[in-house]
């Protein structure tokens, strides 16, 4: 079992930057992959990013390469998204998700756990 909790959003004027932390309870943080993914008002939750176990992998959203990079410390359970160059469209309820797979995902039901979502607003 893993529990997530994220932090770090809130409103941001167009070409700021945010930085987002997702904070995991247990000892089996690095057993997990871990993914970003966010969900505008009306819209399907969409994959953002994602890091393997070790923090050697990741992939990104072709929205966001670029302009996002994702991170993890196993030994403090955490995983970041930091957030660059920021643009309206980037608002949204930013959620991490756990993924006791190896296999590269962005469906969100391969997802196993998830935190309760932090809200980023850009204003243009």
């Amino acid at each position: 079992q893993v529990q997530l909790v994220e932090s770090g959003g809130g409103l941001v004027q167009a070409g700021g930057s945010l930085r987002l932390s997702c904070a995991a309870s247990g000892r089996t943080f690095s057993s997990y992959a871990m993914g970003w993914f966010r969900q505008a008002p009306g819209k399907e939750r969409e994959f953002v990013t994602r890091i393997s176990r070790s923090g050697g992998s990741t992939y990104y959203a072709d929205s966001v390469k670029g302009r996002f990079t994702i991170s993890r410390d196993n030994a403090k359970n955490t995983v970041y998204l930091q957030m660059n160059s920021l643009k309206p469209e980037d608002t949204a309820v930013y959620y991490c998700a756990a993924d006791q797979g190896t296999v590269l995902t962005r469906r969100p039901d391969e997802y196993e756990y998830w935190g309760q979502g932090t809200q980023v607003t850009v204003s243009s």
